[in-house]
């Protein structure tokens, strides 16, 4: 199946004035060249207040920027036997134990290899429905985040999850561990999360971002380190690892807001808890999934290795 690429949209906020806007956004834009950025100005893709621009354009504190990154004109999505946990299905959805370093939908960075490719294969009735990109995809984890994630397979199945989602009737449980010890053994995070001013590639805890609502307890301390069971009230991008390390507590293995580890070769985040209420009857339903090996490992390592 070949689908067109939809652009990547963004409206960005000056907060800063008399700078150029080619300048300004390559502070945003750090992958791309201070010419490209000027050509896609010059071709309309980024307008000011709605207006079109030129590169050297002064920005006042206050204007509105908007970028419509154009994408490769189309992408081929092709069905991929790669193997999948399935840990529930009927006719509506499919509940899927995703792996770490399995991204959940093909991008401009990811065209193949993904959790789409390989639901394709398994369900190709999923190409007849909703996003041609995210087919029966109502939610996401990190590449990097292992655990559950609910596939739809019809479109009133997936506007049945979404409307869940949206209503925060999700229960969604998370196994976390972090750097030292945690105390009190539970409590609420509630801080907002946007783009950090100083890397616009990373999140952060800043003035004006989005609500942001984090719930934790422990479930065990070890030495220098706390496994928790986490559970979010909202879904902003990398909200865990960045709450957590808001207050001192950087999640082990995470490289962009953690604390690298020799025993664990990415962020210890697992999704192992999912509960919601199926299409077909309305039945609540919760679902769980054990560590996956990797780290399992890393636990038995570090309770008896201080690292």
């Amino acid at each position: 199946m070949v689908v067109p690429l939809e652009p990547e949209v963004k409206i960005l906020q000056v907060t800063e004035s008399a700078i150029r806007l080619d300048k300004y956004l390559a502070k945003e834009y750090p992958d791309l060249s201070r010419s490209r950025l000027q050509k896609l100005i010059e071709q309309g893709y980024v307008l000011v207040n709605e207006y079109g621009a030129k590169p050297s354009q002064r920005l006042n504190v206050g204007d509105k920027i908007y970028v419509a990154l154009p994408p490769p004109e189309q992408v081929s999505l092709i069905a991929e036997h790669i193997p999948l946990n399935v840990v529930y299905e009927d006719n509506d959805i499919l509940v899927i134990d995703k792996p770490a370093g399995l991204v959940v939908h093909p991008s401009p960075g990811h065209t193949a290899h993904t959790l789409v490719n390989a639901l394709l294969a398994r369900c190709p009735s999923l190409a007849d429905f909703g996003d041609a990109m995210r087919p029966g995809i109502v939610h996401r984890l990190d590449r990097d985040t292992s655990g559950l994630i609910i596939i739809a397979k019809n479109s009133s199945a997936q506007q049945y999850i979404i409307n869940q989602f949206k209503a925060r009737s999700v229960s969604k449980g998370y196994l976390v561990l972090v750097k030292g010890k945690l105390t009190p053994n539970q409590g609420i995070i509630e801080a907002p999360i946007g783009r950090d001013p100083s890397d616009r590639k990373r999140m952060a805890v800043v003035d004006g971002g989005r609500q942001a609502r984090t719930s934790y307890k422990v479930k065990q301390y070890l030495d220098g380190y706390t496994l928790l069971e986490v559970n979010t009230e909202t879904g902003r991008t990398h909200q865990i690892r960045v709450h957590l390390s808001a207050i001192g507590y950087p999640v082990v293995g995470d490289p962009v807001y953690g604390v690298r580890s020799a025993y664990v070769k990415r962020q210890f985040v697992h999704a192992y808890r999912l509960g919601f209420r199926l299409p077909a009857t309305g039945e609540y339903r919760e679902f769980i999934c054990e560590l996956p090996s990797d780290l399992k490992q890393a636990m038995r390592l570090i309770a008896g290795v201080q690292v």
